[in-house]
């Protein structure tokens, strides 16, 4: 899986949930909740002040797709 800043927060968890430190670490705590499943990487980006480029390069990063 290739993640982008369109990805659903939600398909990520389902696809691989070892990538939630990921989010931990970058200040998204509520991962459980039911809105942040609909949401894409980049809106929980702009709700939490974080840069989604930076992010989606991590959560890449983590899967070994650099």
């Amino acid at each position: 899986m290739k993640i982008e800043k369109t990805t659903l927060i939600g398909d990520i968890l389902e696809f691989d949930n070892s990538l939630a430190p990921v989010f931990m670490e970058s200040g998204m705590h509520c991962l459980g909740c039911m809105a942040a499943a609909g949401e894409t990487v980049e809106q929980a980006c702009i709700v939490h002040g974080l840069d989604a480029d930076d992010l989606v390069a991590r959560l890449n990063a983590a899967l070994g797709e650099e």
